[in-house]
């Protein structure tokens, strides 16, 4: 990026717009466009750089490393194949599917798992799981490579030597007698109701034993700011299905923490637009930075993450909040305010005020006082009691760090908590570790914190362990194995009953054990109830009751005067998260939202803040925070706060693994414990450093006019089209024959982008189910990345609150395919039910299809990416989809394995394929439901009555290329 291009101030009556440079369009993005497969794509003859590609292919993806090594003989021999007696139910080629639970930020999320001939391959939602519905988000989708990572722990370690469980459950238990009142049991957030009961039961006989809970990107501010609210702990739960105003102070709701799957999906169907629903609700966003929400949201103000305290008290006067005073604001956000207050006054009752995880708990408790001043109580903004363990959190964090600088602390146990790694800069918890006589590290990777262990145990994948969970509302699940630990690892709740003497536990006795109590049944009664749970994945009538709540006084304004200086502003990141996962190439790899880098992360900064420090994207500057320092690379955003630094947690680990280690610098580093999410103060200092970031904005260009790419409306005009008569669309004549696709199935697709948010999902589902390698941040570099669906990004406006707008763009199965007429070989041709399909063994690797196809949706193999030799590598494929070689091309087949399996069926059973049988991998984990897949010859299909709709259209419509995949125009309120 030139600074010619941040003189950029409007984008001069310009439409749609991808990136700066494009909006500048300078002779160098000009060039850079002009070619499909750029000249600067050279092979990789560099032998360092060759080298280190082959090594990531083979650690991440190929999973390589596995070969020869212990995890051929971990497996019981009794269910390798061929079976001496073979399992009921278990049909060579036929996958099961088993219910189990997943623990994201300390709650359940109710999972369906597939097996293929005993081993675990894809995930999805369970739609009988109040938390998921069904639905399901990259991090899950992601999990299953986390499983067959050869990086994982393999092995019980003492002092950094091998040892084995038995010795280690033996050494546990002596030194909790030993310990007495000193045992510390340090985890992530988990509210396991068994794991409770097991904690509970090991203080009671060692008194003084204290469990804290800390996870860096918890909701701990939201959970404070409640108990000050109402005077008492207490769960809130928000039903955005039942809010027609939406007001997000600095939240992004439908991506962020537990409920994130539950409120997309709930605030989605408020959006969904048919001709019996002709209303929506409206959101107003107020952020310092674009986010998941943000770019779904009606009004969106771009301000300071410590300004958002101002605008809520603002909106709490406006509303009648009580000893609350309205502060000045600029003339941009009193716009904002009283849009937002009027519209929530005239929906009392019907409307829903959130604040983020990031902002204060005095935050959150006026934000309950605005829901209460509102009649948002028990409607729309309801309560439970705690359904999880009250989490310490950072507070917890620095008392123990505390206790151990006292002495008063001899046994420590630390299960999944990377505080090494993660812990505030301010916090040495190094040091403090080296104080413990006996510290444990228990965890599926042998990272940072585990390097001044005495004892390491191997930790187990919840899909090789037992265990239980409580959703956000309070619905327990059981977490049941699909395969025996494949490396022995065990389980947290297992440690724990070694501690309390009990060493030979297993996962399965002990959860089972606390159900048989806590239903109160016995015999066969609870050994039915039980294998009802296990198939139903859910307790029956678990959900937590609603209860009710007030105001325990008056709440008090939480405006401070804004501090003078650059603002530094912590995000999780939206695919690594806290980075625990670092080592997964799937989350490393899928690009970000708005920005789409991989492989690393940067300081982001606006436009003209960028200009104000003299500084472009990928210039290396300092960045000093109360006395800490790193070095970042620099990354423009539009539509971001001035004044804001944005960095992004979860990159910079050190022992994540190969993939992993070395990726993007640590933000940790920076973090203060007073100042979790954001702070002013910081100083940025430019360096003669540069560093390449990868991005995959700018790797597709669409030729077409603005409106055939991605035509919007506003929800007024939508509903009155009179209005606009003269634009109709204008037929298409074809020169070519039509083939008559009105028998038999016929397959299509549409995706509504007012549901779709861009959370990646898709992407990462799809590549699971598809067996989709990664490439590395090289490849990605020269455009050769491999995912078969993206998620384009387009702005429109100008650079300081552009409108930002995301579109899913996969191969659109055209009945005219350009890409068809021009392959030499038929390696990609037509189905009779419309599907265009690949023939991998006749593609020659000419690429003459990816150069017609308008779409760019077409990938291309450069390079063997995927590791054909490696024995292990089978279990984690889809045994069901073709593994693709060097030089063959690539892209979406509308899941026609998945249509074929549903064939069998319904050839086997007599009978026709009904809607909804056949599901795409990505309409599977969509949260919102923006995907619908189905037969469009069938007019009772929903896909059919959804492309019946006015508000459909189709990408490059005047290309008259008839694209199978058809969209819902985007709506604005």
């Amino acid at each position: 990026m030139s600074k010619e291009t941040l003189d950029i101030q409007t984008n001069s009556g310009r439409g749609y717009w991808r990136s700066l440079d494009d909006l500048a369009q300078s002779s160098e993005f000009q060039a850079r466009l002009e070619r499909e497969f750029p000249s600067e794509a050279a092979e990789l003859r560099d032998p360092v750089t060759r080298r280190s590609f082959l090594k990531l292919m083979g650690a991440s993806m190929a999973l390589s490393t596995l070969a020869g090594c212990q995890f051929a003989i971990k497996q019981p021999q009794e269910v390798i194949v061929p079976y001496v007696r073979q399992p009921e139910q278990v049909i060579p080629g036929r996958s099961l599917y088993y219910a189990t639970s997943m623990t994201v930020q300390g709650y359940g999320i109710g999972l369906l798992a597939e097996s293929h001939e005993g081993r675990p391959t894809k995930v999805e939602g369970n739609p009988d799981h109040g938390a998921s519905l069904g639905g399901s988000d990259a991090w899950i989708q992601a999990s299953i490579l986390t499983m067959y990572d050869p990086d994982r722990s393999q092995q019980v370690l003492n002092a950094g030597k091998p040892s084995t469980w038995a010795d280690a459950a033996a050494a546990l238990a002596a030194a909790a007698k030993s310990a007495g009142s000193g045992i510390r049991i340090l985890s992530e957030p988990n509210a396991s109701p068994s794991l409770g009961a097991a904690i509970a039961a090991l203080t009671s006989t060692y008194a003084g034993t204290k469990w804290v809970q800390y996870d860096p990107i918890s909701g701990d501010n939201a959970v404070d700011g409640a108990t000050q609210a109402l005077g008492a702990a207490t769960n809130v739960v928000y039903a955005f299905n039942k809010a027609d105003i939406v007001v997000a102070l600095d939240s992004d709701f439908t991506h962020s923490g537990a409920t994130a799957i539950r409120y997309s999906r709930d605030f989605a169907d408020k959006r969904r637009i048919t001709a019996a629903k002709p209303k929506m609700n409206r959101l107003y966003a107020a952020e310092p930075t674009p986010s998941h929400t943000g770019t779904m949201a009606d009004h969106r103000l771009a301000v300071r993450a410590a300004e958002i305290a101002s605008l809520t008290d603002a909106i709490a006067a406006g509303v009648g909040v009580a000893g609350v005073a309205a502060p000045a604001l600029d003339e941009k956000a009193s716009a904002w305010v009283k849009a937002a207050v009027a519209d929530l006054k005239a929906n009392a009752g019907k409307s829903i005020v959130i604040t983020g995880e990031t902002q204060s708990a005095a935050q959150h408790a006026l934000v309950l006082a605005i829901n209460n001043a509102l009649g948002n109580l028990g409607k729309t903004v309801t309560f439970t009691a705690p359904v999880a363990p009250v989490a310490t959190g950072n507070a917890g964090l620095k008392a123990l760090v505390d206790e151990i600088n006292a002495g008063a602390v001899s046994l420590l146990i630390i299960s999944d908590a990377n505080i090494v790694y993660n812990a505030p800069g301010d916090i040495d918890v190094k040091s403090a570790l080296a104080k413990v006589a006996t510290v444990v590290h228990h965890g599926l990777y042998a990272d940072e914190t585990s390097e001044g262990a005495a004892w390491h145990i191997n930790g187990a994948h919840y899909l090789e362990s037992w265990g239980d969970s409580r959703a956000f509302d309070g619905t327990a699940a059981i977490q049941q194995p699909l395969i025996a630990p494949l490396y022995e690892g065990k389980t947290l709740l297992e440690v724990v009953a070694a501690l309390s003497g009990n060493t030979s536990a297993n996962g399965h006795d002990l959860v089972k054990a606390y159900w048989k109590t806590a239903l109160g049944t016995d015999g066969y009664a609870f050994d039915k109830e039980w294998q009802i749970i296990l198939h139903d994945g859910t307790v029956k009538a678990s959900a937590a009751a609603p209860s009710t709540a007030t105001l325990s006084g008056a709440i008090a304004s939480t405006a401070t005067p804004a501090a003078e200086g650059l603002e530094i502003i912590f995000r999780a990141d939206s695919s690594l998260r806290d980075g625990s996962a670092a080592n997964n190439g799937w989350l490393q790899e899928v690009p970000k939202p708005i920005t789409k880098l991989v492989w690393d992360n940067a300081a982001q900064v606006s436009p003209a803040t960028a200009k104000s420090l003299g500084v472009v994207a990928t210039d290396v500057v300092e960045l000093s925070f109360q006395g800490r320092t790193v070095k970042a690379p620099i990354w423009i955003v539009p539509g971001q706060a001035d004044n804001t630094v944005v960095v992004h947690l979860g990159f910079g680990r050190t022992k994540a693994g190969k993939v992993g280690d070395g990726v993007g610098f640590n933000a940790y580093a920076l973090r203060g414990s007073d100042n979790l999410w954001h702070g002013t103060g910081l100083e940025v200092k430019k360096t003669t450093e540069t560093y390449k970031l990868a991005t995959t904005q700018e790797h597709t260009n669409l030729e077409g006019r603005d409106e055939d790419i991605y035509p919007t409306k506003t929800l007024a005009d939508f509903l009155h089209p009179e209005h606009h008569e003269g634009h109709k669309k204008h037929e298409i004549i074809s020169l070519f024959p039509e083939y008559d696709y009105s028998k038999g199935y016929q397959w299509g697709m549409q995706i509504d982008l007012n549901a779709c948010n861009g959370c990646n999902a898709c992407v990462v589902a799809c590549q699971a189910e598809n067996n989709i390698p990664i490439v590395g941040k090289e490849q990605v570099l020269v455009g050769r990345e491999m995912h078969w669906i993206r998620i384009d990004t387009y702005f429109s406006g100008d650079v300081e609150s552009p409108s930002i707008y995301q579109i899913p763009v996969a191969c659109m199965h055209c009945e005219h395919a350009p890409c068809e007429i021009v392959c030499p070989v038929a390696a990609t041709v037509h189905d009779d039910e419309g599907l265009n399909s690949m023939v991998y063994n006749r593609c020659v690797g000419t690429k003459y299809c990816s150069n017609n196809c308008p779409y760019k949706v077409r990938r291309f193999n450069f390079f063997q990416y995927v590791d054909e030799e490696t024995p292990s590598l089978k279990l984690q494929r889809n045994p069901d989809v073709t593994v693709r070689v060097r030089g063959v091309m690539e892209k979406c087949t509308y899941c026609v394995q998945r249509i074929n399996e549903a064939r069998i069926d319904a050839d086997r059973e007599r009978r026709e394929i009904t809607d909804g049988q056949v599901v795409s991998a990505c309409q599977q984990a969509c949260p919102s439901q923006a995907i619908v897949f189905g037969n469009i010859n069938d007019a009772s299909a929903r896909v059919s009555q959804l492309k019946a709709l006015e508000s459909k259209f189709t990408m490059l419509d005047p290309l008259n290329t008839k694209p199978r995949t058809s969209y819902m125009i985007r709506l604005t309120n």
